[in-house]
């Protein structure tokens, strides 16, 4: 099977989850990680989704599903244990072209749910196809021993450098080569840091007419 990887912006995006236990908690959290605005339709709660609910979270309707809940989402997944209900949704969506997923039934899902090694605003995601979830949550487990607990804040750093660097320079092969040779070294928010020096020195460099404050500075 050949899937299609994205990574896909949620934000306000209303998503539905029809089911409300143990196998519909971990997609809700991962739906509003991604800060969609989530609905869940379901008959019984876990303690978790019941405070998420109380708190605002999200919104709860505690009955059974209908197909006309379907309407107007953007993304949906049913997750019941109750394998009739889940391919009732699977079919509501189809014929309204909404993406869904139901959990642990390969063959009724547009998309799925991988592991994910998470390091700030890094991602790693890993995905069987539905063939192993076992195998993804061991490869995460490895990776996730494998990748420094600061990199979430260095790239956030690398950002920050990235950006400066798109301000002073066009697009170019030069841009090009010097942010791969930021993205291999130490960048901290410090002004000395040597990293932005060496950006800053490049751009005065290159591109003088585009950056006459570092001229200036430089002088």
């Amino acid at each position: 099977m050949s899937l299609f990887p994205i990574f896909l912006k949620l934000t306000a995006r209303r998503c539905l989850v029809v089911g409300a236990g143990s196998i519909a908690e971990s997609k809700i959290q991962s739906l509003l990680d991604a800060d969609a605005d989530v609905t869940v339709v379901a008959t019984r709660v876990s303690p978790k989704v019941q405070e998420q609910a109380e708190s605002g979270e999200i919104k709860l309707h505690l009955r059974e599903f209908v197909e006309s809940d379907l309407e107007g989402n953007f993304l949906v997944v049913a997750g019941t244990d109750v394998p009739e209900v889940n391919r009732a949704v699977f079919a509501g969506c189809e014929q309204r072209n909404i993406l869904v997923n139901a959990v642990d039934d390969p063959p009724y899902c547009d998309y799925y749910f991988p592991s994910i090694v998470k390091r700030g605003d890094l991602q790693i995601a890993i995905s069987t196809a539905g063939e192993s979830p076992a195998l993804a949550q061991r490869l995460r487990k490895e990776l996730n021993a494998q990748l420094p607990l600061d990199l979430g804040p260095w790239l956030m750093e690398l950002g920050r450098l990235r950006r400066e660097v798109l301000g002073m320079e066009p697009l170019g092969e030069p841009r090009k080569m010097l942010l791969h040779q930021l993205a291999q070294r130490e960048v901290c928010g410090a002004e000395a840091c040597p990293s932005r020096e060496m950006a800053r020195a490049h751009a005065r460099e290159n591109y003088p007419e585009r950056n006459p404050q570092l001229v200036e500075k430089r002088s």
